[in-house]
């Protein structure tokens, strides 16, 4: 008995139906490494035009979050894709490894400077401290799959970056953005330094709220405002939520545009604004009776006695006074608020801080001296009540500044700082042009980081620390001045540092540097970290890309891409330091993303059981499986992330593995380069696939460049499960498997094939990079040369034939949909089983009958037949197509035995005598005959 099984073609491949991707990254990423892949990737791409990434350094401490994934997976794939686009695409990933979080867990274990060590052997143990964090967060980033310079990475604390970042300064003090000011800063209690803008983060916060009365001084001043009212007792009536600052009043604001009402109030007289007697009134539990009203700008200059401290303050006039909440009077501490200290500028005001640097009060302050920050609301409170000028004292819950890492609520506290000047020198205005110049993914990022930046203060840029860069400085001891060759020096400090490290700053006197030291002291003060990562942009390209740069300055990158929240700070930082520095921002295109949060839409905690580690994702599904999800979710909102979606994943992964696994299987011994069939001779339902795959390409590329990796992801699993798995690799099967192995019908199959497959591989690099390399490697043909390497695949142009595929797809939909309808009743097991007959007239008629009997290789059937079709006909399933035509369709079993090798049912079955299993097809397939010009569509 002949085995007719034994001359059907099976498809055989090496590439696994199970990825066990948990089990087989690791061992792709041994080879990676072995290899030099990231190298590799670099000198295949060499001599291409540039493409700029600059990596927004995480922090060097703890192990990485799910948020980190996102981050770097989202890069990856950008850097990925930039290369399909023919660019030259750098990947150097950096660390921010200087501040006050690795000082803690260096004084955790060692204590404070002076205690066990020294300030040189501290920094020491800082720096040893973050390299084991950055080898631990390298792992973990290297598990993902990202593909980057991981044995050159940036760190802020290479000796090279952090005299990059000296000579940067330099360049910012050159053009005019440094200035010493005497301001309020918002200040940590437990970092016991300043902060800068980027570090505060705002909760809620119960506080005191209290009125105070600050009683007028009675004088011709006031008696001409108010007239015979100025005689009795009057007061002005403020209100605060920082009982602590009121040590430090100078002042009481008011509106110039606003109207004040003087009020009669048990027997006394208070000044509130006009606008807010009613309020007030339900507040104070008063009867509040209006006498008279004034403008706000008639009350500056009156003078009013301070609650508890021997002085008397003025009225002044602040555009910052609202109606918002209070009394309409601001009570105003220039050495504690912004505003405040504005509006004192103005009028020449004392910056009085009572407050040192750990948060006591100095001696001489009334009511509070020798006390801290935190015990003094009570006190003056106390006192306000023992001299009867607290008219009301409650608790308010509101927003308030916090430090972001300590969790704890800031004080605004004046110091002498040095600051970024926003507009000393035209900083504010030049960034805000600059910030419409950048294309900002998603929109609205523009119009937020515009807004920050248009209302932000000065940049405070330094620190009270011992761990980072030295804001390497020479001070006048008199009038406090910079050294009128600072930047020369700044540049002096760099080539030092560069050689010798930190020490060489922090180790030395005025005079190694060739400095009067009679006249200048060193600036004991330490960089702002936001500094460090704000010059990125200039040090990471001069440290690790010299060759890079011209005339000293790194390019404008292609691309800046980090959490929302860096639109408060490296974005913003990168931006007011490559704009004092450049006249430009550092970056072309910015994209933020969303922050992860479960399905519930709630934050990632440890109390709520939510958290969904990387580490243990990789462990159980796969990195591919993780990077699918990335690429799946609109970043451009909160992603959301659950047990449950990455199991939807899972499932979405392996049907685009099937389907790689499908090409591969039946490329198996093809040899593109001897066996490829030329464009024109390509069967029309191969060309058809050919041209849907490169209009499927243009859209990818597309989505891609728009950075909507989501759209890519939807496309790409709809036309791997739709396109190719529910139609055109269901319909081939019967062509790949039955005919010769060098028919040109099964050519044409693989020809076909194998270029969808060198494109597919292509679509999915940049997102599933292991499978991707999986895949590339199990391709016939050259694979010298990476996956990561590649550009988008080139199609052969191709013709369809005059068939019109889309009328073809709505019928064969609609044939399905009956067959369904047959399986679901019993009378079928597969479409094999059914003949069909389609009823049609005109240009569909014609469609049909031009392809003939070779629609049952279309529809999967066994037979089908053309007929016209009729109002009287009796057609069980009706369909009106998109362009209107009518369509009837009719499904029954075949009565046909079953051919043995291609399972059709036909009547020659049984005819032939020497194979009387076989249909005349099959039996052409097995003989010498050659199958000439039968399948001419399919």
């Amino acid at each position: 008995m002949t085995d007719y099984k034994a001359t059907i073609n099976l498809p055989q491949t090496d590439f696994p139906m199970q990825a066990n991707l948990a089990r087989r990254e690791p061992e792709m990423l041994a080879r990676w490494q072995q290899e030099d892949l990231y190298a590799a990737v670099q000198a295949a791409t060499a001599g291409r035009e540039p493409f700029w990434f600059v990596d927004g350094p995480p922090y060097a401490n703890g192990d990485i979050h799910i948020g980190h994934a996102v981050n770097k997976v989202l890069k990856d794939i950008v850097v990925k894709a930039a290369r399909l686009d023919g660019h030259r695409a750098t990947f150097t990933p950096g660390w921010d490894c200087h501040g006050l979080p690795i000082e803690l867990q260096v004084e955790k274990k060692h204590g404070k400077v002076g205690e066990k060590l020294d300030a040189p052997a501290f920094r020491a143990q800082c720096r040893r401290y973050a390299t084991e964090q950055i080898d631990r967060q390298r792992e973990d980033f290297k598990r993902l799959g990202v593909l980057a310079d991981w044995d050159t990475p940036y760190l802020t604390m290479q000796p090279a970056f952090e005299a990059e970042q000296l000579r940067s300064l330099a360049r910012i003090v050159e053009n005019g953005h440094v200035v010493r000011g005497f301001k309020p800063v918002h200040w940590c209690l437990d970092c016991g330094s300043s902060l800068a803008e980027a570090e505060v983060e705002y909760q809620d916060k119960d506080s005191h709220s209290i009125y105070v009365k600050f009683a007028a001084v009675t004088d011709e001043a006031l008696r001409r405002v108010f007239g015979e009212h100025a005689d009795g007792p009057l007061h002005f009536l403020i209100w605060t939520t920082t009982p602590w600052t009121l040590p430090a009043n100078r002042a009481i604001a008011v509106g110039p545009e606003l109207t004040y009402a003087l009020v009669r109030a048990a027997g006394e007289y208070l000044v509130v604004a006009a606008d807010l007697v009613d309020p007030l009134a339900d507040v104070l539990d008063l009867a509040l009776e209006a006498v008279t009203t004034v403008a706000g700008s008639a009350l500056e200059h009156l003078k009013a006695r301070h609650p508890f401290a021997d002085r008397e303050v003025p009225v002044v006039l602040g555009d910052h006074v609202t109606l918002d909440a209070g009394t309409g009077l601001v009570h105003t501490a220039p050495a504690h608020g912004q505003e405040d200290y504005a509006v004192g500028q103005r009028y020449g005001l004392p910056v009085d801080n009572p407050v040192a640097a750990n948060g006591v009060f100095i001696d001489g302050t009334p009511v509070v001296a020798g006390q801290h920050v935190r015990k003094a609301d009570a006190l003056v409170i106390d006192a306000l009540n023992a001299g009867g000028q607290l008219l009301r004292h409650a608790s308010i819950r509101h927003s308030y500044p916090h430090c972001w890492r300590h969790k704890t609520p800031l004080i605004f506290r004046a110091t002498p700082q040095w600051f970024v000047s926003m507009d000393a020198n035209g900083l504010r205005d030049a960034a805000v042009e600059a910030i419409g110049r950048t294309r900002w993914i998603p929109g609205w990022g523009e119009s937020r980081i515009r807004d920050m930046v248009a209302g932000r203060p000065d940049w405070c840029i330094s620190r009270q620390r011992y761990w980072g860069v030295p804001l390497a400085l020479f001070v006048d001891r008199a009038t406090q001045d910079m050294h009128p060759q600072t930047a020369q020096l700044l540049r002096q400090v760099a080539d030092r540092v560069e050689q010798e490290g930190l020490e060489a700053w922090f180790g030395s006197a005025p005079a190694d540097w060739g400095v009067d030291a009679g006249r200048y002291e060193k600036c004991p003060d330490t960089l702002d970290v936001w500094f460090d990562s704000g010059v990125v942009h200039q040090c990471a390209f001069r440290s690790v890309v010299p060759d890079a740069l011209a005339d000293g300055q790194a390019p404008q990158a292609d691309i800046y891409l980090e959490g929302s929240d860096q639109h408060r700070g490296w974005f913003q930082s990168s931006l007011l330091t490559s704009v004092a520095m450049q006249g430009r921002a550092p970056y072309k295109v910015v994209l933020t993303h969303g922050f992860t949060v479960d399905e519930q839409g709630r934050k990632m905690s440890k109390s709520l059981g939510n958290v969904v580690a990387p580490q243990q994702v990789t462990k159980t599904l796969g990195a591919d499986v993780l990077r699918l999800w990335v690429a799946a979710s609109d970043y451009s909102g909160e992603i959301a992330i659950s047990e449950k979606l990455l199991a939807r994943m899972a499932d979405a992964y392996r049907r685009i593995r099937n389907t790689a696994r499908y090409l591969l299987g039946n490329l198996h011994g093809f040899d593109p380069a001897r066996q490829m069939v030329p464009p024109e001779q390509l069967l029309a339902v191969d060309a058809w696939a050919i041209a849907e795959a490169a209009r499927l390409q243009d859209e990818l590329r597309e989505a891609y460049g728009r950075r909507e990796f989501h759209v890519v992801y939807h496309k790409l699993h709809n036309y791997c499960v739709v396109d190719l798995g529910g139609r055109y690799l269901d319909l081939l099967k019967d062509r790949l498997y039955t005919m010769r192995r060098d028919s040109v019908g099964r050519r044409s199959a693989q020809t076909a094939l194998f270029h969808i497959a060198e494109a597919l591989v292509r679509w999915i690099a940049p997102v599933l990079s292991f499978t991707a390399d999986e895949i590339w490697r199990a391709l016939p043909g050259d694979r010298g040369t990476p996956v990561f390497a590649q550009r988008w695949h080139v199609f052969p142009l191709v013709a369809s034939g005059s068939l019109d595929w889309g009328v073809l797809c709505e019928v064969r939909e609609a044939v399905k949909k009956v067959l369904e309808d047959l399986r679901a009743a019993g009378k079928i097991g597969s479409g094999l089983n059914a003949q069909v007959v389609l009823h049609a007239d005109g240009e569909l008629a014609a469609l049909l009958n031009r392809v003939g009997d070779e629609l049952r290789f279309w529809f999967i059937t066994s037979e089908v037949q053309v007929r016209p079709i009729s109002p009287d006909a009796d057609v069980a399933v009706r369909f009106t197509l998109e362009n209107g035509a009518a369509l009837g369709v009719e499904a029954r079993p075949s009565p046909h035995g079953r051919c043995e090798r291609c399972w059709h049912q036909r009547p020659e079955v049984g005819q032939n005598a020497v194979h009387p299993t076989l249909c005349d097809r099959c039996i052409d397939n097995i003989s010498d005959e050659r199958d000439g010009e039968r399948r001419v569509y399919f």
